[in-house]
């Protein structure tokens, strides 16, 4: 357990440009050519004559990992005093670039263009762009000097967007106009940590709506960007209201705020989910119709409220170890169990209170969860915590032996840890104080500008001690530190409900098959199977130690046959369903590769789906957990 002796001081993020100490960096981006998935980027920086070192972002905050893609950098010229200079790239470091700026020189320009892709997956650009919109993430068309602190240098911004398109950005206008149809946007000038933290969403569909609730004094809104019109005018106005609900909810849980105005910008494109926190905006990627569709929220209805809720709990207070003064230098993840597990926990919390979840669904998801860890063969071996310190590796592992490997399960099971941790602060205190004291008290304090705090595990066991006496220290070490093969299924317990295992699936769990297109036979033949028509019957993963994984399977695989029958996910499921009334194991064809064989599962307990149902004979803790707190 790693632990931290220096003084913490809080660091405050500057917005006014005559406080720095070096001069600004120009930054120039046409996104013009964002739809082919190109960004032109043009940044002018203070220089000395001599050798200099410039970096490109490598450790981007909120995505824990050296995650700027670097590999998209194309077209790479520098120049100082009208002339090109040659460059060579660090053997050691491939963020980093060295030149020798000319005599004579106070500045050097960097020119390139950084590159997308169809692909949507992951932190790159081309998961934000398509024909009718993009996001700009600045850290990616961005070259700073090395060596210097984000706090100690500013930018001024430029950046032209495509003709006719619209855009939102917590970043303060300078100045705006259009010249050949093409529209061109000044921003004020802004230390470069702050800058970076203010992304774009642009786009030709684009609609902004004001969720600030009666009696707020902070202006929020939903920014809208889609692939088409259909996408944002369809959203049923409950839904509208429930945004305005969850920032109620999060100014009843936290008591202040600490940025001037938030943003939501949501780009709705694709069948994807992903979600990058900002301290006064968040970008959030949902499916096309993922404000119109129920299926889409019962899924990712919580999705608003865990990036935003980061704007306290990852921006305002944030782990030491991800407290770093430039996005050079090394992060370490290891409390991201805090940053992001109670981020997941209250992200489902403000989601079932605001109204965008029902309570019933938040309970089909938590049941999910349950099921998820329950079946978690990887907690055998690898304690939670090493999910968080190897954060950047899991991010992009395959989903092949996900259930064995492990993956960021401080998302989910941390969810279920902190809920945990609410029903034991109730039982210590008869019911007189909550995990939502310990919110107020270590994420609250002043409303304000963005400030920055970081925190130490040692930190969050005295603010838990200071709401509720308890052996915190000893109950994070098992739960975190140790090998624990079991779930942390005692929030659900402690709170009056249970887990219990059913033939038919939540309704959550039938939203999940008709979204994600996945078979989850994990409670009864200890496999994940995919469902989608060019891949049905891929076997996606096993439980190790499960019926499936014990008879030779193994992920993809691909069943070609159940029972002599040409495979369907319907046909594997009435097989399933008439191995109960049979003594004869569920034969399967499979194939691996070019290779044929026949496998035979020997189970007869038909389809197992974790649900949530009363324990009668406890009180019923967690319908007042999820109630609505704010007025």
């Amino acid at each position: 357990m790693r632990k931290f002796g220096m003084c913490l001081a809080v660091v405050c993020l500057c917005a006014v440009a005559s406080q720095f100490s070096v001069a600004q960096i120009k930054l120039a981006v046409d996104a013009s050519d964002a739809p082919r998935h190109i960004l032109h980027s043009r940044v002018i920086m203070p220089a000395k004559p001599g050798p200099m070192t410039i970096v490109y972002p490598k450790w981007i905050p909120g995505e824990h990992g050296p995650t700027g893609p670097i590999i998209d950098v194309a077209g790479l010229r520098f120049a100082a005093a009208g002339k090109t200079i040659p460059w060579t790239r660090d053997l050691n470091d491939m963020y980093a670039f060295h030149v020798n700026v000319p005599d004579g020189a106070s500045e050097i320009e960097a020119q390139f263009d950084c590159l997308g892709n169809a692909d949507k997956s992951g932190f790159l650009l081309g998961y934000a762009s398509t024909e009718n919109l993009t996001g700009i993430s600045w850290n990616q068309v961005m070259m700073y000097p090395a060596g210097t602190k984000t706090d100690s240098i500013s930018v001024e911004g430029r950046l032209i967007l495509p003709t006719g398109w619209k855009y939102a950005t917590a970043l303060r206008i300078n100045g705006q106009e259009s010249a050949g149809g093409a529209n061109t946007v000044t921003f004020e000038p802004l230390a470069l940590t702050q800058f970076v933290d203010s992304p774009v969403l642009a786009g030709r569909y684009f609609k902004e709506i004001d969720v600030t609730p009666a009696g707020e004094s902070r202006k929020h809104y939903l920014d809208l960007a889609a692939d088409s019109e259909a996408a944002i005018n369809d959203i049923p106005w409950d839904w509208i209201d429930a945004y305005k609900g969850l920032v109620r909810e999060s100014g009843a849980l936290f008591g202040a705020r600490h940025y001037n105005s938030y943003r939501y910008l949501v780009s709705l494109h694709g069948t994807d989910m992903n979600g990058l926190e900002h301290h006064q905006s968040s970008q959030d990627l949902l499916p096309e119709m993922g404000l119109a569709n129920s299926d889409y929220r019962n899924l990712y209805g919580y999705l608003l409220a865990h990036e935003m809720t980061h704007s306290w709990n990852g921006k305002y207070r944030r782990p030491a170890g991800l407290a770093t003064p430039n996005y050079q230098e090394h992060m370490q993840g290891d409390l991201l169990w805090v940053y992001e597990g109670l981020t997941q926990h209250i992200g489902y919390l403000l989601a079932a209170r605001s109204g965008l979840w029902s309570q019933d669904v938040y309970r089909d998801n938590i049941a999910e969860v349950a099921q998820l860890m329950t079946y978690r063969s990887g907690k055998k071996w690898r304690p939670l915590e090493d999910t968080a310190a190897a954060a950047q590796l899991l991010y992009f592992a395959p989903p092949e032996w996900d259930n064995w490997r492990r993956n960021v399960d401080y998302y989910r099971e941390g969810a279920l840890i902190w809920l945990e941790a609410d029903t034991i602060i109730r039982q210590q205190t008869k019911g007189a104080k909550s995990l939502d004291d310990f919110c107020k008290a270590f994420y609250g304090g002043e409303s304000g500008p963005p400030k920055l705090i970081p925190y130490t595990e040692d930190d969050i066991v005295a603010a838990l001690n200071s709401i509720a006496p308890y052996d915190w220290k000893g109950f994070f070490q098992t739960r975190i530190y140790d090998v624990a093969p079991q779930a942390p299924l005692a929030g659900l317990t402690n709170s009056g409900w249970k887990v219990v295992y059913e033939d038919e699936p939540t309704v959550v769990g039938r939203s999940r098959e008709a979204v994600q297109q996945q078979l989850d036979m994990t409670a009864s033949l200890g496999m994940m199977i995919d469902m989608s028509a060019e891949s049905e019957g891929r076997v996606i993963d096993v439980v190790m130690g499960g019926i499936a994984e014990k008879a030779g399977i193994a992920p993809a695989f691909k069943i070609i046959a159940v029972n002599g029958r040409k495979y369907s996910s319907q046909w594997m499921r009435e097989a399933v369903k008439q191995a109960t009334k049979a003594k004869d194991p569920i034969e399967l064809i499979v194939a691996n590769g070019d290779f044929f064989k026949t496998i035979k599962l020997d189970y007869h307990d038909g389809e197992r789906y974790a649900h949530l149902v009363r324990d009668e004979s406890k009180p019923d803790m967690l319908t007042e957990i999820l109630k609505a707190k704010g007025k």
